[in-house]
């Protein structure tokens, strides 16, 4: 089975799990410095565009990715060859990684919005509103704090609002500094330039075992990432944006390669 592994991707897969070997056995620390952090952060370093893809939450994480790599990319590479193949990894992860930043900046100016507002009319809904969209940021105690804030008059409930915002503040820098690991877009782009260059190709899956085709399997996958989008679970701290970007990203690629290179599919 491994002897079947191409150069690119069997480079990848050692690069990869011997990050997550070092920073999960020997250096830690480097988690925090190598993860994709928002531009604002203090901890933000251009170079983590890069370096993030290479970081991994958990095993599973790392399993879970490094898999999709080891099933589609060794027929990737011989199709593409493999500068395009790290090519088109690189800039999925990348590009990924810049667009994910993107979303963030949306998210927090729409935090900034909502703090702004409740600062200048401090309502107590605004604040109830505020942190329904937020709770992951939150700790229960904090719907005690709503009561007492909503039950305060006079210069109690003045302290209490000057609280409530600094409170979201600190929401708002906890938010900033959420790091983004894993190379997931990078592999969402191998998903679907597998897809388009061997669209009928029938992938026998584990769970439910069952064959399906390449084109149905990615369809799959990207309607589950734009429904997780839709959906937006607080508690879900998967990257689905980064996912879709990884997809736009690598049909994009494929298609410019198949009109200017002769790639057929």
């Amino acid at each position: 089975m491994f002897n079947n592994l191409t150069p690119t991707v069997k480079s990848l897969l050692l690069i990869t799990i011997g990050s997550f070997l070092v920073v999960s056995f020997i250096l830690p620390e480097l988690q925090a410095i190598l993860a994709l952090y928002y531009i604002q952060s203090p901890r933000f370093i251009p170079t983590q565009y890069i370096s993030y893809m290479f970081m991994h939450a958990d095993g599973w994480h790392l399993f879970s990715n490094m898999l999709g790599l080891f099933v589609f990319g060794p027929l990737l590479e011989q199709s593409l060859g493999p500068k395009r193949l790290l090519t088109l990894w690189m800039v999925c992860g990348v590009g990924s990684g810049l667009l994910y930043s993107g979303y963030t900046s949306f998210k927090v100016h729409r935090m900034d919005q909502k703090i702004e507002a409740f600062t200048a009319d401090p309502d107590p809904d605004r604040l109830v509103a505020f942190v329904r969209d937020y709770p992951h940021l939150y700790r229960s105690t904090v719907y005690d704090f709503i009561d007492d804030y909503e039950r305060a008059t006079g210069e109690e409930r003045k302290n209490l609002e000057r609280q409530a915002v600094r409170d979201m503040q600190g929401a708002r820098n906890n938010q900033v500094n959420v790091p983004m690991v894993g190379a997931s877009g990078a592999l969402f782009g191998i998903l679907i330039a597998f897809a388009m260059l061997f669209p009928n190709l029938q992938l026998f899956l584990l769970i439910p075992p069952m064959p399906v085709r390449a084109k149905y399997l990615v369809l799959f996958y990207s309607l589950y990432t734009v429904y997780n989008l839709l959906n937006r679970n607080p508690y879900d701290n998967v990257a689905h944006f980064a996912h879709l970007a990884g997809l736009l990203i690598g049909a994009v690629m494929i298609i410019y390669w198949k009109r200017n290179s002769g790639i057929r599919y």
